[in-house]
């Protein structure tokens, strides 16, 4: 990891000590954002001796290849260590402008019980060649990783980042403290995947005694996002070709699936809706429910409930009478 260089480096460092004590710092989201920014004003401010106003507006300005959700989070980390200063009177330089949040139409990809029964084969059937500690880790992981996010609809970066001491291996519960907005939440297993988990403990222990991160990469740190989408990609390839995916739609997947077996529940739908809304970590209830109207397997539950009843007000029309 390139360390901070810029003129005001040891108040970066002081800055990310702060939001790692108070839980509230996501390497993987705002380390490289930061860095970048640091590393930036050292080259094109290098006989500065603080953090001034034109370094701020100059880089947080909102650039012609971006969106506004892209140049928010781009720009939110360096927002907050301004903010961060500004509040402790260490600086007079005022948080950037952040640009108004687009509402993105997203469609989940919706995996068919076929798929799901070829990726996890894939899994089960990773090359143990050549036979190094990283395969054989890669072995062991990856099946493991990924039926954790099928069967839980944790996001991956949550999964990416769980520590030992998150995973109560006794009662089968995960302690999610790196999450979207930093909600932290928990999270019941399936006993399936509890004693799945239990066992990946027991073998990956012989790797990683005395590790800190549930899933280690070398050197005991958590595997970066390219890990995943590296992993997911290639097994992927092996079940499709032409439809994309991504290890996201896990979460998508287990949301729809939920939601699918509900129907025709009742009163009773909005009280599992809530259920589901905090084990997935969503800070409102509408978040939730936004995959209620986007839910891709709906429309074969709805054919399936509705497709009799359809028949008979409209009968089929033979073939010769179409014409």
């Amino acid at each position: 990891m390139r360390e901070y260089e810029s003129c005001f480096a040891p108040i970066i460092r002081d800055f990310i000590a702060y939001r790692l004590a108070s839980g509230r710092w996501n390497e993987a989201s705002y380390g490289p954002n930061l860095r970048v920014f640091d590393r930036y004003c050292k080259v094109n401010y290098p006989d500065a001796q603080e953090l001034t106003q034109e370094m701020v507006d100059n880089w947080c300005t909102k650039r012609g290849s971006e969106t506004n959700n892209s140049c928010r989070s781009r720009i939110y980390v360096v927002y907050s260590f301004v903010k961060y200063l500004s509040e402790r009177g260490i600086s007079r330089v005022q948080p950037p402008e952040i640009p108004r949040k687009e509402r993105r139409i997203f469609i989940p990809y919706v995996f068919t019980e076929e798929e799901i029964r070829l990726f996890f084969q894939a899994c089960d059937s990773l090359p143990e060649i050549p036979r190094t500690a990283n395969v054989r880790i890669r072995r062991i992981t990856v099946p493991v990783f990924f039926r954790l996010l099928y069967s839980s609809g944790i996001r991956t970066t949550e999964a990416r980042l769980l520590r030992t001491t998150d995973v109560d291996l006794e009662q089968g519960g995960l302690n999610i403290r790196y999450s979207k907005g930093h909600d932290q939440h928990y999270i019941v297993l399936h006993d399936s995947m509890a004693e799945l988990l239990r066992r990946y403990d027991r073998i990956i222990w012989k790797w990683f005694p005395d590790r800190e991160y549930f899933f280690p990469a070398p050197g005991d740190r958590p595997h970066p996002h390219t890990w995943v989408e590296k992993n997911f990609r290639r097994i992927w390839s092996t079940v499709s070709t032409d439809r994309h995916a991504t290890a996201y739609a896990f979460r998508h997947h287990y949301a729809t699936s939920n939601i699918n077996r509900w129907i025709g529940e009742g009163f009773s739908f909005e009280d599992r809706l809530a259920y589901l809304s905090k084990s997935m970590g969503h800070t409102t209830l509408e978040s939730t429910r936004y995959y209620y109207t986007i839910v891709p397997g709906l429309s074969q539950v709805l054919l399936k409930k509705t497709e009799a009843g359809f028949n008979e007000l409209v009968p089929e029309v033979a073939d010769e009478d179409r014409e």
